[in-house]
This record gives C-alpha cells, structure tokens and sequence, in this order.
C-alpha cells in the first residue's frame, strides 16, 4: 500500500484530516500525496499540515499521477469537477468521494466510470478516532472495496453500508463530533459556574466524554447498562439526569441526527 499514490481534489478540512491521517498511520510517505484547490490559502495550509506532501497545478495532474482520487470539493461544485475529472480518468483511477449527500450513480454518471467508492468519514480521523461508512459503486470490486476500507480504518472504524444509508452515517457520525463539541462547552461551562477554572474545566470534560466513549467500545455494553452503574439512588448523578431529561438532551440528540439525515438527503436531491 505504501507504493500508491492518493490525489485529493479539493483541500478542505476533510481532506487535511484523512491525509494526516494517512501519512501518521504510515499508510502512504507524504510525498505520495497531493491535492489541488482553486483556494490557494487551502492549498497552502494542507501543504503546511501535511509536511511533504504536494501540491498540485490543476485536477488534471491529480488525476494523472494518482491511483486513488479523493473527491473532497462542496456539493455545489461538484457537477464541475466531475465533467472536467471524466475527460482524462483512467482505468487504474479509483475514485472515493467524501461528498455528502452526493448520490453513486450521479457520481458514476459525471465521472464517466463506474469505479467510485462513496464514504462519509468525520474529521475525529486526524487523530486516528475516525468513524465512517462506505458504499461501492458498480464498478468498484471487492479488492476496492477493502483498500478503502484498510484505509479509513488506518484512521478509525469504517463501515460497509448500503448506499441508502449513507446519509444516517453523515446524520450521526459525519456531523456528529459537532453535536460532541457543544456537550464539550456546555460540561465545561457547567464546571466554570460550579466554580472551576475554565482550563480544567474544559480538560475534566473532554476526558469524561473520551472515558465513557471508551467504555462503551472496550466493554461492548450497552450504554444505558453503564449509565444506570454512575447513578446511585438519590445520589449526584440521577439529580443531574433529571435534569437532562428535563431539558429534553435526549430528544434533542436525535432530532440534530434525523435533521442532519434530511439535510443531506436534500443535498442529494439538488
């Protein structure tokens, strides 16, 4: 694997999280990958964050040099690329799209192949902490299939799913660590009003939400079952559940994901 090359079409977030992703898992050298952005500021900070990587002079080298394409540009934008990325892809060319709610066959349709991947990755793969699900498009093959795969889960956990549930996974894991982040401030701005200095406040709170993640991955129990195990009868944490229930964290949590859901599937019908 460490003998591919890896273009990205487009710098974006996305695209600097899975490359430095790659390159710390020690799945390509840096030098096997480039990207191209019509933002030279994005160009600049992906070369920046991937020390030795390179960037290209247009899609055209992308795609020429690369073996894997990463489709990393806005939804808007991609009826563009696509029509321009068609007029010189290959055989050897595997493409893998990151563009949410951007359907298969479009994609296949616009690209003139067949050989396309379709994932939803989440940006947590910087650090190795990705979650993820992929869809093969009808000329992708099995082999496809798994390099994609070893990729993503160089960089956390990845899941083969139907393309029908593709937009789920941008609901919940794909615009999920958002949702995370603002549990992160408001546990932290809990602590400050309970009288705690906001540097650990903060810091307490990223750690109890990475421990109990944890713990439900490395136990395999169901969350509830280790919920009810922190909450002792008429104890602190009941208290403090009561009023997560109260205030409807619960219902809220999954309105955002079937919100999140709707909205891409609304991308894919535009």
């Amino acid at each position: 694997m460490a003998e591919m090359t890896i273009g990205f079409v487009g710098a974006g977030q996305m695209a600097k999280a899975l490359a430095s992703g790659f390159v710390a898992a020690e799945l390509v050298p840096a030098e096997n990958i480039l990207a191209f952005d019509l933002i030279p500021a994005a160009a600049a900070q992906f070369s920046e964050l991937v020390s030795g990587s390179r960037i290209a002079t247009s899609n055209q080298e992308i795609v020429d040099t690369a073996d894997v394409v990463v489709l990393a540009v806005k939804p808007q934008c991609i009826s563009d690329v696509t029509r321009e990325l068609a007029e010189s892809n290959s055989a050897r060319t595997l493409f893998v799209s990151i563009i949410a709610g951007t359907p298969l066959a479009a994609l296949c349709d616009g690209l003139k192949t067949e050989r396309v991947v379709r994932v939803m990755p989440n940006t947590p793969c910087l650090v190795g902490a990705g979650a993820a699900g992929y869809s093969l498009g009808p000329g992708a093959s099995s082999a496809d299939g798994e390099l994609v795969g070893r990729l993503l889960g160089a960089v956390g956990i990845a899941f083969p799913v139907p393309e029908s549930q593709l937009d789920a996974v941008t609901g919940l894991s794909g615009s999920g660590p958002a949702y995370v982040y603002t549990m992160i401030e408001a546990l932290s701005d809990g602590g400050v009003r309970a009288g705690l200095p906001r540097a650990a406040a903060t810091a307490l709170a990223a750690q109890t939400v990475l421990g109990a993640a944890q713990m439900v991955i490395s136990t395999g129990e169901h969350p509830g079952v280790l919920k009810d195990r922190v909450t002792s009868p008429g104890g602190t944490t009941i208290a403090g559940l009561q009023e997560l229930e109260r205030h409807g964290l619960r219902s809220a949590l999954i309105d955002a994901v079937d919100a999140a859901t709707k909205r891409s599937q609304e991308l894919g019908q535009s």
